[in-house]
């Protein structure tokens, strides 16, 4: 099994050769139009099935089937973590589906960002089981733990409460790197390669990471051209 989460800066219609070579089953894109903008079968190749979810017909967050995996939003979806999509995945392995996309909150500053994570996976609690994985634009880091500390929970306390759930980051996993020490960027700031941040992750229960899996991220000079992020490839056997 292939997911794929991208961040495509906007116009995914005109970029997803780039990203659907790569052979997702599924595939996360944040900053994605929606299906009329899309024009399935015309500028974006027809999904199996696909959920989309904004505020903004140009600007939201779009989930893709190019599998027989089949997809279908939590009963209890909360709009308040209007970019945690909570999703059922069915049709081969089954599993619970987070695609995340962390933005703000203008309404309430403190559950902007990291903070709209935090509070979903406490309200999606009982479903963060063995069968898990979030994926997707975290907009975060544990450098910016203590550079803002009025918001609602933080990088760290993240990725402990999900580790305590034996949900492990895909990529420290695989790089033993440290928690804000990572190696690898996923953003690079106005594209530029000298301000590059590691904010994209793939967290997994231990029964999708105990038969082996890899973990991938593009390279800046691949993706420049079409987003400020690179895709990244989680692959489970």
């Amino acid at each position: 099994m292939r997911i794929i989460s991208w961040n495509c800066n906007m116009a995914f219609r005109k970029k997803n050769a780039a990203i659907l070579k790569y052979s997702p089953d599924i595939l996360i894109v944040s900053e994605c139009e929606n299906e009329e903008k899309l024009k399935f079968g015309d500028l974006t190749p027809t999904p199996t099935d696909f959920y989309w979810h904004g505020d903004n017909e140009n600007k939201g967050i779009g989930i893709f089937s190019y599998s027989n995996y089949k997809l279908k939003k939590f009963r209890n979806f909360n709009p308040q973590f209007r970019y945690v999509i909570p999703m059922a995945i069915s049709g081969g392995n089954k599993l619970n589906l987070f695609a995340v996309w962390a933005m703000p909150n203008k309404e309430n500053s403190r559950e902007g960002y990291i903070g709209q994570v935090w509070l979903a996976i406490h309200y999606y609690k009982t479903r963060l089981r063995g069968d898990s994985i979030l994926i997707g634009d975290f907009n975060s880091n544990k450098i910016w733990d203590k550079t803002q500390p009025r918001r609602l929970g933080n990088h760290s306390a993240v990725h402990n409460y999900l580790k305590a759930k034996n949900i492990h980051s895909m990529y420290h996993l695989q790089t033993e790197e440290e928690l804000g020490k990572e190696g690898t960027p996923t953003y690079f700031l106005y594209k530029n390669n000298t301000k590059p941040y590691h904010i994209d992750y793939c967290f997994a229960s231990n029964a999708f990471l105990v038969n082996g899996f890899k973990f991938s991220i593009g390279e800046h000079k691949d993706w420049m051209k079409y987003s400020d992020h690179v895709p990244i490839i989680a692959d489970f056997k």
